[in-house]
């Protein structure tokens, strides 16, 4: 795990790495049935499955390992386990809560084989793989219920046990990074952060990742063009409320298109001391809640935030395919990634 963590670093020094796209939008493309979603032991199963894409990474693997070699081979640096939902938390709608450990542990599996395989035809460039933790479908922040304002659907300590158990599922299928990622409320990926911190200290993981430790990548939505997350935050704020954890990175993505989300990301550049990353959706989605944009045309927007040298990490959200990344991989070759305050010292005294 160390050596991979320092050839993350070194990396990231080096180029602008590239993420994954869509995992949803490439399932989407099986026109999965009902029982692609069933293993044996849920055959049974009194509530309907189909929709729990997380499922796949159990009863059907061989779909989540096609999808991450497409990526791979696009191009992607790092790939995110299937794993968006993977919290008992959320797997508690389908009344699987039970197996959010296994959902983490075989994802995060099978992105590892996949990603090692890429990196053994081509060991100059290693492959990592990114522990997915989304943001489930609770906010500890906003009552649900209009009519009682005061009301949580969530606590904090219920929320930080969820992410611990995924965290640990997440690092025994072996995670380069842990991505706590789509953050519309601050305070869920603060309980997701004190879960992180928890299991580090139980497994004597250090914090920092340049002093050995597993990277941590957080990135926030935008939920529209008041620049807020839906918890009220201005980016600024976002990026100050995280800031206490040694981060490798801090970034945004879903929600908006490139364009959209430029003015934000501009101001993590300008104020983030980790590195910066960005994943936009593919546009913004038609009447239909489809993606239109395509990957030059997303290209041609991401152009924009390369040329004034804002960004580390670079990948796409809804609606992006493995034609995106590779556009994406592309284009990212001919520009410097961003320098981070340390890096930039560091160039001072050695000239």
């Amino acid at each position: 795990m160390q050596n991979r963590t320092e050839s993350l670093l070194q990396a990231i020094q080096r180029r602008i790495l590239i993420l994954d796209g869509a995992m949803g939008t490439m399932i989407q493309r099986y026109t999965l049935s009902e029982e692609d979603f069933r293993t044996s032991e849920l055959k049974n199963h009194p509530k309907a499955l189909k929709g729990n894409n997380d499922l796949l990474s159990l009863s059907r693997p061989d779909i989540i390992r096609a999808i991450h070699l497409e990526y791979l081979e696009a191009g992607a640096d790092i790939i995110e386990t299937n794993t968006f939902s993977g919290t008992s938390i959320a797997q508690e709608d389908y009344g699987l809560s039970h197996l959010a450990y296994d959902i983490n542990f075989f994802s995060a599996k099978i992105a590892r084989e996949v990603a090692d395989q890429i990196t053994a035809q081509n060991p100059d460039k290693p492959r990592f793989v990114a522990g997915a933790m989304g943001p489930t479908n609770r906010t500890a922040s906003i009552s649900p219920d209009v009519n009682d304002p005061g009301y949580r659907a969530i606590t904090f300590d219920q929320l930080a046990t969820a992410y611990a158990e995924q965290v640990r599922g997440l690092l025994d299928g072996g995670s380069d990074i842990l991505l706590i990622e789509t953050i519309f409320d601050t305070l869920n990926a603060k309980a997701a952060l004190f879960a992180v911190q928890e299991v580090f200290e139980e497994r004597n993981i250090p914090l920092d990742p340049r002093e050995g430790g597993i990277p941590i990548m957080i990135s926030g939505t935008i939920t529209d063009a008041s620049g807020r997350t839906l918890s009220g935050q201005t980016t600024e704020a976002f990026l100050i409320s995280v800031s206490h954890v040694p981060l490798l990175s801090v970034g945004l993505n879903c929600a908006l298109g490139a364009k959209e989300l430029r003015p934000y990301l501009k101001v993590l550049s300008q104020k983030s001391p980790f590195y910066v990353s960005a994943y936009p959706n593919a546009g913004l989605p038609n009447e239909f809640g489809a993606y239109d944009q395509g990957a030059n045309e997303m290209a041609d927007q991401v152009r924009d935030f390369l040329k004034e040298g804002m960004l580390n990490i670079l990948g796409g959200c809804c609606g992006t395919t493995p034609d995106h990344i590779r556009a994406l991989a592309k284009m990212a070759e001919e520009f410097q990634p961003r320098k981070i305050e340390e890096e930039l010292e560091e160039e001072e005294n050695n000239a």
